[in-house]
């Protein structure tokens, strides 16, 4: 099985074939038959209609670069030459405004502004890069959450990502994954064919487990089961194949209901994809507004035609909205937004590598710009896609989240990039954030100010923030699993007590995600905000 991606097919279907693989999945653990047996009333997990996109940034995002504490006096002497400058005639101490929305006119280059954008809050700016985030920001449906880590911050790449993929840092033995736990706690991911989707090279951590199957997608134009192409006669192969896999002679006692479930589940995916167009051709979603004065602009740029005005303006390169080599990233994000959109599935996602900037991170432009255009414009193009064409899901009802191992280093290096480090920052979109001005006064921004609950500490004063671990590395003022933890339980429905078996770190009075205080559960005791009120 080749194409989508099933946990247990993936481990066991080379060795064993295709009815052994199955039979892993027949056991019901614990956990799903509490949740099968809890009534609706009881069990909102997955139920109340909410919707989670996710986008793993791999390689470790520089926050510092991205929400830039612009008024803070050790950003510029840190970064001489991949820091971003003032504006001369901005005043970036003004505070309770929109964030600002640099535009020109149709025939002007779409990222002809150079300087840090002012965010509104008073101390901080976005790179310019990312001006397509003002847009979602200004419409109260972005939170930037920023300083945000966990204690004893592993600076591995490896170790790092399976702490944030499986919401236990410091854990190597746990291996399943907490969208997993997530739909587990559920109880759907044994009675719906589609719960958690991945559109990338292999199933992420994040969804993986062996009590339920979920889905991967390598390429989602080719659904198919062993490659059999998408024709009637395939499709009659690849089901008759099915059905004679049905009727395995298994053992009495592990001939259960569940074994024929999972059976017909893949069978039934099979057939949600068929009906769905994932192809560049059907890529025909489109602004409701003219950026720059300009015509609409394809919402997933997955070739020089649909990347902003460049077709428009004469093959006009400067009219790109992202970088040529994103279109593979767009064609997974569209992918990931039409499942949710066509499909009963609570989670997808997809991921987005290549931040790993240690040499020739760029300024204005280069390789980490480039990487920030795209996260600007995912989240600009999902929020349109999902007010215009919704269907199963609405932009109210989904949250769009990014994950990223850890930060970069405060101080660049010799080779003009930034070295691995802790804190970074989180960005988390959706109709129901609760991000700038849908609380009157309350900013889009977390943990990025000195006016936070805890504050965020400038140059020249004692343990600066930027400067605040180890000397060298943004200190954490947020725990990624209080962010996460306030998704899953006030978005996506959980109970708090399915809350504590799906982030273990809830039930440690040590740890301080819910409430924030002093943690206590690292070498040197630091203050965390707790959960933010994003949701």
């Amino acid at each position: 099985m080749n194409i989508i991606s099933r946990r247990s097919f993936l481990d066991h279907s080379a060795k064993l074939g295709l009815g052994v693989a199955i039979s892993s999945l027949v056991d019901i653990p614990w956990v799903v038959k509490r949740a099968l047996a809890e009534d609706a009333t009881t069990n909102m997990l997955g139920r109340n209609g909410k919707k989670l996109l996710f986008i793993f940034l791999r390689g470790a995002n520089d926050g510092l670069n991205s929400v830039i504490p612009i008024q803070d006096s050790l950003y510029a002497t840190s970064r001489p030459t991949i820091g971003i400058k003032k504006d001369l005639n901005t005043d970036y101490s003004a505070s309770g405004i929109p964030c600002d929305f640099p535009t020109g006119a149709p025939a002007d280059p779409t990222f002809g502004y150079t300087d840090a954008i002012r965010l509104g809050n008073g101390f901080s700016a976005l790179h310019p890069s990312l001006k397509f985030l003002a847009p979602v920001y200004n419409a109260g449906d972005l939170a930037l959450i920023h300083r945000v880590g966990y204690p004893n911050q592993s600076r591995s790449h490896f170790d790092s990502q399976n702490y944030w993929e499986n919401g236990n840092p410091n854990n190597n033995l746990s291996k399943d994954g907490i969208f997993y736990r997530t739909i587990l706690e559920s109880g759907l991911a044994n009675t719906a064919p589609l719960t958690g989707v991945s559109i990338q090279s292999g199933l992420p951590l994040s969804l993986r487990g062996s009590k339920a199957a979920m889905t991967n997608l390598t390429d989602p134009t080719r659904y198919n089961l062993r490659g059999i192409p998408d024709t009637a006669a395939g499709n009659n192969k690849a089901d008759a194949s099915l059905r004679a896999a049905n009727e395995f002679p298994f053992a009495d006692k592990r001939n259960r209901s569940l074994l024929s479930l999972q059976y017909k589940n893949l069978s039934d995916t099979l057939s949600i994809f068929a009906s769905i167009d994932f192809s560049d051709a059907g890529n025909t979603y489109v602004d409701d507004i003219a950026t720059d004065g300009d015509a609409p602009y394809a919402l997933f740029p997955t070739s020089n035609a649909k990347n902003g005005g460049y077709a428009k303006h004469a093959n006009d390169p400067t009219k790109y909205v992202v970088d040529t080599g994103a279109y593979s990233f767009f064609n997974n994000l569209k992918a990931a937004a039409i499942v949710l959109n066509k499909t009963d599935a609570m989670v997808a996602g997809t991921e987005l590598g290549g931040f790993d900037t240690h040499s020739n991170q760029g300024s204005t432009t280069g390789s980490h710009p480039n990487l920030q255009k795209r996260i600007a414009w995912a989240m600009y193009g999902l929020r349109k896609y999902f007010l215009q064409y919704h269907d199963k899901a609405t932009w109210d009802n989904l949250v769009v989240v990014t994950l990223s191992e850890f930060g970069r280093t405060t101080i660049e290096n010799s080779d003009k990039g930034t070295d691995h480090a802790e804190a970074n920052v989180m960005f988390v979109a959706g109709g129901a954030v609760k991000g700038y001005n849908k609380i009157p006064g309350q900013p889009g921004l977390f943990g990025g100010s000195p006016s936070d609950k805890v504050p965020w500490v400038a140059g020249g004063s004692a343990n600066p923030s930027m400067l605040g671990a180890s000397s060298r590395y943004l200190k954490r003022a947020v725990d990624y699993r209080s962010v996460l933890g306030k998704l899953i339980r006030d978005h996506l429905g959980a109970s708090q007590e399915q809350l504590n078996r799906i982030i273990p770190g809830y039930v440690d009075s040590r740890e301080k995600l819910q409430t924030g205080g002093t943690s206590t559960i690292e070498k040197t005791p630091t203050p965390i905000i707790g959960e933010v009120p994003i949701v």
